[in-house]
């Protein structure tokens, strides 16, 4: 049999993955990763810390799945997307902790491009919105920051990388860098807010503006494409690199997304919101990015895109931060203490509110507490905040169909790891007023990256194949009227106004 190997390096943990040829997981390895926070607002990584998670994950999934390194046909990567990592070309090692998307740090910088009047050039170029989350203002903080740090880029010492360039790096150049590849593919490149998805290059424009040389820039490829081998040391054989793409592009192509109109949300640590759109750029009307589908050869693809900053996080916080359960598996008995939430709503605006809000001022608030509440009302307001900001989403994603002539989502694919949790999934389709699909294999990020490396070296034959292998786990229908729906949004949206303005 053929396996194919998946690297799924996220916020919060690194894990890889073996799938056979039918897309079914054999084995699985995962390190949970740790969290820096310098200041408030700020969130770091340690990128060697992700390359050793990464790495020692990799070798024990290959061990747990009882096969060699050469039975695997080929590996994918997919990676936390705007997360930045600058290296030194030359020793392989980083400037400077990993700037984790949740960074507000250059928020300053965003308010500086847009009194420039660069906020419809950003836009019409990257699809993007001015906002600290993308990885352009990061990259320019580490060069203004990191003494010697801009000299050094100018001189081409440096390379930029997300964290899929930083893997493929690694990956590929062993402990000498010789030979180590600098590549990332369009769909992370299309997260960098310096790139030009119209025309999928490099924008000059955007680069002057952040002072950004281009010798630190990543070569960009499709998402399905032979990048390079595995350093022979790492692994006892060399494997073909032949998929990357962002982790949310990758869960839409591992959800079988390959058509306008068809739409995911994975819920993770945050929570992302993807439809299809097809090959043409569609611009939203209402607080949506625009961004690159992961795609193989030639042929674009597109999707609307909205980002909720904390998802799954809102039960690491219960957990890490209040101290209110012992383990994240515990939340969802604890919610059902309770009815229902008691008129409690949780606004987790920890590191602000990403779409459709872009409020990067706002800050978390519990409101509607009582002599009554308790623990259960507030963990499961928590989890409702996953499902509300969710839903208001795909208002937005629907709002914009409607506007190209278009129709309303029919039913949401759902993964990652919150996604089991039935009493959330039940809850999501009650607000949106349509099925809510949740697949056999929920690990569809890296599914995804699996695919496009299996594509992109001759294992599948093309889409209608892999849209053969998905298979549904279970559908939640909505059991709520659309009346009640919609006065429980609009609670929601009322408890928003109190922290963005």
């Amino acid at each position: 049999m053929s396996y194919l190997l998946s690297l799924d390096q996220g916020t919060s943990s690194s894990r890889s993955i073996v799938f056979n040829h039918s897309g079914q997981i054999v084995a699985m390895a995962q390190q949970e990763l740790t969290q820096i926070f310098p200041q408030p607002g700020w969130v770091e990584h340690d990128p060697l810390e992700i390359w050793r998670t990464q790495l020692d994950t990799a070798r024990e999934a290959i061990a747990k799945a009882g096969i060699q390194a050469s039975d695997i046909h080929a590996v994918g990567i997919t990676n936390q997307r705007e997360t930045t990592v600058v290296w030194n070309r030359a020793t392989g090692q980083p400037l400077h902790h990993a700037i984790v998307w949740q960074d507000r740090r250059t928020e300053p910088t965003c308010l500086a491009l847009r009194e420039a009047g660069l906020e419809p050039v950003v836009r019409e170029s990257t699809g993007l919105v001015v906002d600290a989350y993308f990885s352009g203002t990061k990259l320019a903080w580490i060069l203004d920051h990191v003494d010697g740090a801009r000299a050094a880029a100018d001189r081409g010492e440096l390379a930029f990388g997300t964290v899929d360039s930083w893997l493929l790096w690694q990956l590929t150049g062993g402990t000498s860098t010789r030979g180590a590849v600098h590549a990332t593919d369009v769909s992370n490149a299309s997260r960098t807010m310096l790139f030009n998805i119209h025309e999928q290059r490099w924008d000059e424009t955007l680069l002057g503006a952040l002072r950004v040389p281009d010798s630190v820039l990543p070569q960009v490829q499709p998402s399905s494409h032979v990048y390079g081998h595995t350093y022979l040391e790492w692994f006892g054989a060399r494997i073909p690199i032949a998929g990357i793409a962002g982790d949310q592009q990758s869960a839409l192509f591992g959800q079988a997304c390959f058509r306008p109109g068809l739409a995911k949300n994975t819920y993770g640590t945050g929570c992302f919101m993807l439809m299809h759109t097809g090959s043409e750029v569609r611009t939203s009307r209402n607080g949506l990015i625009s961004t690159i589908a992961a795609h193989a050869g030639t042929e674009r693809a597109y999707a609307l895109e909205g980002s909720v900053f904390v998802g799954g996080a809102v039960v690491q916080w219960l957990r890490d931060g209040l101290r209110a359960i012992q383990a994240s598996s515990a939340v969802e008995q604890l919610a059902l203490s309770v009815p229902d939430s008691g008129g409690v709503i949780f606004v987790p605006a920890f590191t602000g509110l990403g779409a459709p809000y872009w409020a990067p001022q706002a800050r978390g608030a519990i409101l509607g507490l009582t002599r009554g509440t308790t623990l259960g009302h507030i963990t499961r307001a928590a989890l409702e905040s996953i499902a509300y900001q969710s839903t208001a989403l795909l208002e937005a994603m629907n709002a914009d169909a409607r506007a190209c002539g278009g129709t309303d989502v029919s039913e949401l694919r759902v993964d990652g790891g919150a996604c089991v949790n039935d009493l959330l999934m039940q809850f999501q389709a009650d607000l949106l007023g349509i099925p809510v699909v949740r697949p056999e294999v929920v690990e569809t990020t890296a599914l995804g990256a699996a695919y496009l490396a299996g594509l992109a070296t001759g294992l599948y034959q093309g889409l209608d194949e892999l849209a053969s292998l998905w298979r549904v786990d279970k559908r939640f229908e909505p059991s709520l009227s659309r009346a009640q729906a919609q006065a429980l949004m609009q609670a929601w949206q009322h408890a928003v106004t109190q922290v963005t303005t």
